[in-house]
């Protein structure tokens, strides 16, 4: 008899495991949906290194930091919340598609039987171009982002190196390497960015707390050792940090420029 065999035989109504973005730290960058399910959720465990408790604030449900649990630990507590027929909430910080640790924890919940929704969040990066004013596809600066990380206790496949990653110039988003930030910077000079660079690092984008340090690839290591940043922060790399005003603009707006919804006034009518 398969789990959900056993869950109409018993009538016990199961209901699926919701993974839920937190968003980067601010409460009110959590989307209403993930808000509506923290609020119903009977069990909530969440990333408490990562995630701030006032999120957490008002839910009704039973709180687990998970922040000193395994793998194992932590869905030994989903399978059994799950089986009594609880609603069960696993809060990550971000977005957990993006170095959420959600895999093994969807592996597991297909291996046993247990359903599953995905909540999207607010990717600490997003927050980070928020804060910065910046579009990180400015037109002829870059249309391409990377979301990377450095090696270190977690290796990156040898392809995906940062100084294999800049050569591209794209808009480059580093995550969980800013205790690194000499070793970052040399490999992004090294595989061609130049040392005038733009780079901005902010700590605990959208916290109480966050700061930041913002300069080129020249500066930044010296900036970011001055304002004792050591984790919790994200890099951003790339032109369309420059704070000058862009000289190229995007066409969807162009008066000169036809679309399916209108079309263009020539040069002599404007």
């Amino acid at each position: 008899m398969t789990g959900s065999d056993e869950g109409q035989a018993s009538g016990q109504q199961r209901h699926p495991v919701h993974f839920i973005g937190a968003g980067p730290g601010d409460p009110e960058l959590i989307t209403v949906k993930g808000r509506r399910l923290l609020d119903e959720a009977d069990l909530i465990i969440f990333t408490g290194s990562l995630v701030p408790k006032e999120i957490l604030a008002g839910c009704r449900g039973e709180i687990v930091d998970s922040a000193s649990l395994n793998l194992e630990e932590i869905f030994a507590l989903i399978e059994a919340a799950w089986r009594r027929g609880a609603k069960v909430a696993r809060l990550h910080t971000g977005d957990p598609a993006i170095y959420g640790a959600i895999g093994e924890q969807i592996a597991l919940c297909r291996a046993h039987g247990i359903p599953f929704a995905v909540i999207p969040g607010v990717s600490s990066a997003l927050a980070v171009a928020a804060r910065l004013g910046v579009e990180l596809t400015a037109p002829e600066r870059s249309q391409t982002v990377i979301f990377t990380r450095r090696g270190g206790r977690t290796p990156v496949p040898d392809r995906e190196r940062l100084s294999s990653l800049a050569a591209h110039h794209a808009s480059m988003m580093i995550f969980l390497s800013v205790a690194m930030i000499d070793d970052v910077v040399a490999e992004l000079l090294a595989g061609g960015y130049e040392p005038d660079t733009p780079v901005a690092v902010i700590e605990k984008v959208s916290w109480p707390e966050e700061q930041q340090a913002r300069g080129t690839l020249a500066t930044i290591a010296a900036q970011v050792k001055a304002a004792a940043i050591d984790k919790t922060a994200l890099i951003a790399v790339g032109d369309v940090l420059a704070e000058e005003p862009m000289s190229a603009k995007s066409r969807l707006y162009d008066a000169g420029f036809s679309h399916e919804f209108r079309q263009a006034i020539s040069e002599s009518a404007r």
